[in-house]
């Protein structure tokens, strides 16, 4: 009779356990299925806003995981997360937008535009000259500025027409440069980023 006593109460501890795992699974579900979604996503921000490290794909896994949460967590609290805009990857460089709000990446691509469009006298889309530049100051954050500057022409080859730009920004006093090819191929209204 005692030893039936004895396993009643362990019995009665594993029924407790798996009722208090049934929603904590449920719980975990959103969350897995949370992370699953943003391990990707997260991993090329991570990677692309990574600074001298040449990282592996685990890594950027796991820091695209931590990433992705970290940047819910701060879009709850009303803090940006800087990761690049997809809508803006083609025309700024993620080293700058790893530092920029999303209305920062917004103005910097905006000045980008500016720089590189250049229309003639009848009209038609012209190729910016060496030294046109477009400056921007954030409406989101005081000391943070930025300038993009067409810095060279390279000689056009099977139809590409190709320019250097540097961007340069100023986050509180601190300078970030970045130098970004730039292609037209042709007959296409804009400059995009060609590695």
């Amino acid at each position: 009779m005692s030893g039936r006593f004895r396993i009643f109460p362990l019995a009665l501890g594993a029924l407790a356990m798996v009722a208090v795992a049934i929603p904590a699974h449920a719980q975990f579900r959103g969350l897995l299925r949370d992370v699953t979604r943003d391990a990707q996503s997260g991993a090329q921000a991570a990677e692309g806003c990574e600074k001298g490290s040449s990282g592996n794909t685990a890594r950027g896994v796991i820091g695209g995981i931590l990433g992705g949460a970290a940047g819910r967590t701060a879009n709850r609290m009303g803090l940006g997360s800087f990761v690049p805009v997809a809508e803006f990857t083609n025309t700024i460089s993620a080293e700058i937008a790893c530092q920029l709000d999303e209305q920062e990446q917004k103005q910097a691509a905006d000045a980008t535009i500016a720089a590189t469009t250049k229309v003639d006298e009848e009209g038609n889309q012209a190729p910016p000259e060496v030294g046109r530049s477009a400056e921007w100051t954030s409406g989101t954050r005081d000391g943070v500025s930025g300038t993009s500057t067409v810095t060279a022409r390279e000689a056009s080859s099977g139809g590409d027409d190709c320019i250097t730009v540097t961007d340069v920004i100023i986050v509180e006093g601190e300078e970030t440069r970045a130098e970004k090819r730039m292609c037209r191929l042709a007959g296409s209204p804009r400059y995009t980023i060609r590695a």
